[in-house]
């Protein structure tokens, strides 16, 4: 068997999807392939190392510009006017340089202290040029007040529900001082204040890891409906850099089939077909929600739907080996909006715990991975040659059919809008044989009819021919006046009798 027709398919082992550091939960690719504790674990070292690094540059540079500054003092009294200006001016000058040089380096801390209004001043003109439409804003608003009013609703069961909301609404207003801050620092404001507060549920609960759990979805829920706008793909971030680039991949990425793929799907078959319809329609509307366990819930929704269209397909239940290409098939169709500010999203400001264990965890993590191996696919993932992968990169072909030696194979790039009418023509091509088909059985009917007909009227000749039909007179009445008949008696004749 030639190279070209062994499909490799694309296989993850379930220990990749683990945390890095060998703790058991899972880990994330926007983790760097660790979980959330780790990882947090992690960021905080690397931020006091960095805080520590900052300080000592900080003091480096200032005891560089207190000896440039004495250097010039002490020189300017030792020498003549005339000699020392061009020394000075140069000594100065490459302080300047240096201190420039230094300046540029992505060092939040070193930022903070030479330049505050750097980062501050493009961020007024850009929410001036931002005018949010009213229907958003009243959409939003109402979102809120819903949540607001649910989450008074629940906290009326709780003995503690009055601090809970306290500490909530105090949290909320420190994060509107705080719009300044990178998406990592408001990640960690945000999982500071989950991690305080699940302690302290914890030990009023007296260790009942459901009863937290509850309130802290319901914390979750309201915190985050109420800082979405603010959160959400925030500034000072790269997300909706992001979001083009993947949007432009999965568009470039248009022709892949489930061939290439080796997805275990039939989309024939309607229930199939319904079920990838749905896993679509989920992974699309997550983006419509606010919360970071809604958006978990329509990413569950769309695996299980997945698992589902592999199951009836099969007739057996669903492996990961078959799910994770499957996943990939319905994010490439889908193309969802904004698919790395939701995921970025989720990673910063969900509850950890979701993350790390259970299905919606698992779930998430092979999102991430299918999002990563999108991002990563080449022509030896799909099995092709590359020149024949940058080909059909660029629009210049497209895979030919293996079914259809009709289907096209050069001219301007083909999407799925042409493959779906090409697929709709083959339909009715089909049709049309099928009506073909009645007509000609109509026909054949219609001729055979004809022929009965015909027989029927031959032998009924033939019969009448052989045996002809003989009219017979009718018989008179016994009554009748008939003089001529002797056969009959004499009419009775009336006697009068003599008494």
């Amino acid at each position: 068997m030639s190279k070209r027709t062994e499909r490799r398919g694309i296989h993850v082992d379930q220990s990749e999807l683990l945390c890095k550091k060998g703790c058991g939960y899972y880990g994330n690719a926007g983790w760097q392939g660790l979980c959330s504790k780790c990882w947090r674990e992690e960021y905080q070292r690397a931020r006091q190392k960095q805080i520590q690094e900052d300080w000592a540059l900080a003091e480096k540079l200032q005891r560089e510009e207190e000896a440039a500054y004495v250097s010039i003092h002490s020189s300017s009294q030792t020498q003549p006017p005339q000699s020392h200006s061009q020394p000075s001016l140069a000594t100065f000058s490459k302080f300047e340089e240096k201190k420039t040089n230094e300046k540029t380096r992505k060092v939040t801390t070193v930022k903070k202290f030479f330049s505050p209004s750097s980062r501050t001043a493009p961020k007024k003109e850009s929410h001036e040029g931002k005018t949010p439409s009213p229907s958003i804003t009243r959409r939003s608003s109402i979102e809120t007040d819903r949540a607001s009013r649910d989450f008074g609703e629940f906290l009326k069961t709780l003995k503690p529900g009055r601090e809970i909301l306290k500490q909530s609404c105090l949290f909320i207003d420190s994060m509107g001082n705080k719009k300044d801050l990178g998406a990592e620092e408001l990640s960690e404001c945000v999982q500071d204040f989950y991690q305080n507060m699940s302690d302290r549920l914890m030990s009023h609960f007296k260790g009942s890891s459901d009863k937290v759990d509850r309130v802290m979805d319901q914390v979750e829920k309201y915190i985050m409906t109420r800082l979405y706008k603010s959160v959400f793909c925030p500034e000072t971030s790269d997300d909706e850099k992001k979001d083009l680039s993947t949007q432009h991949r999965i568009r470039a990425l248009h022709w892949v089939t489930i061939q290439m793929l080796c997805v275990p799907v039939d989309e024939e078959i309607p229930e199939v077909s319904d079920g990838v319809v749905k896993a679509i329609t989920d992974i699309i509307e997550m983006d419509s929600k606010r919360v970071p366990r809604d958006k978990l819930a329509c990413i569950t929704s769309c695996s299980k739907h997945i698992f589902n269209a592999i199951r009836v397909t099969k007739n057996e239940p669903a492996s990961a080996d078959d799910f994770l290409p499957t996943l990939i098939y319905i994010v490439l169709k889908a193309n969802p909006p904004r698919l790395q500010s939701n995921i970025q999203y989720i990673t910063r400001f969900c509850n950890p715990s979701r993350l790390m264990t259970g299905e919606d965890g698992y779930y998430f993590t092979n999102l991430c991975c299918a999002v990563a191996f999108i991002e990563k696919l080449d022509a030896q993932s799909l099995n092709l040659s590359t020149e024949d992968f940058e080909c059909y990169m660029s629009g210049q072909a497209s895979p030919r059919r293996q079914d259809d030696p009709a289907w096209p194979q050069t001219g301007s790039c083909i999407n799925p809008a042409l493959s779906q009418i090409h697929q709709n023509l083959s339909v009715l091509s089909n049709l049309e044989k099928r009506q073909q088909q009645v007509i000609e059985g109509a026909q054949s009917l219609q001729t055979e009819l004809a022929e009965w007909q015909n027989n029927v009227a031959r032998e009924v000749q033939e019969i009448l021919e052989r045996y002809p039909l003989e009219i017979k007179p009718r018989a008179s009445a016994i009554d009748a006046e008939n003089v001529e008949n002797d056969r009959l008696p004499p009419p009775i004749q009336p006697e009068v009798f003599a008494g």
